[in-house]
């Protein structure tokens, strides 16, 4: 499903209006077209489902012995934001730890901050995102051994509510072996 930027600039028009602004102002004339072109980029991942993601970037290769079965591939810090779609708030300052056992394959280091970058730019919860790039990296490495952990600030308690700035959210996805092996988990958790 294509993301309609016509109807997107429409209604941002009217949030203008219903905000007692003038959208034909001079700051304001292209606005409602600069915020549908940002949001067909930032949530791209809204129009592929996980295995479409999987797909994407499954370029994998062949185990070799330096990593073969047992050997944990850990890739921490990779960045990416994301909006909760409760309040359609930014989730920010997030960072993103991936770990997996090979399973007769290896997938391109930057195939995995692509799955998580993807899976990100949609309407999201934390937890779910974990859940997703869970899945999306068992697809593409044929592996069910995966450890997701996630940590970020989300913009709907630092910006409003609460408005508690320093205020953290840590989520983990463990599957397979990473559900109850402490030292898997430890690759994964900041």
């Amino acid at each position: 499903m294509a993301i309609d930027q016509e109807k997107i600039a429409y209604h941002i028009r009217g949030i203008l209006e219903a905000l007692g602004e003038d959208p034909n102002r001079e700051g304001l004339l292209e606005t409602p077209e600069r915020v549908a072109r940002m949001y067909a980029e930032v949530f791209e991942g809204i129009s592929y489902s996980n295995k479409e993601i999987a797909d994407m970037f499954e370029k994998t290769f062949t185990e070799t012995k330096a990593v073969g079965k047992g050997s944990a591939v850990t890739v921490r810090d990779i960045t990416v934001y994301s909006y909760c779609e409760h309040h359609m708030a930014l989730m920010y300052d997030m960072h993103v730890n991936v770990s997996y056992l090979p399973n007769g394959k290896v997938i391109g280091l930057s195939k995995i901050a692509r799955i998580c970058d993807m899976a990100a730019k949609r309407l999201q919860l934390q937890e779910r995102l974990g859940q997703d790039i869970a899945e999306i990296m068992k697809i593409a490495t044929s592996s069910d051994d995966i450890g997701v952990v996630i940590t970020a600030s989300h913009s709907c308690m630092t910006a409003r509510g609460i408005k508690n700035f320093p205020a953290k959210t840590t989520t983990t996805t463990f599957c397979g072996k990473y559900e109850n092996d402490t030292f898997l988990q430890s690759l994964v958790m900041d």
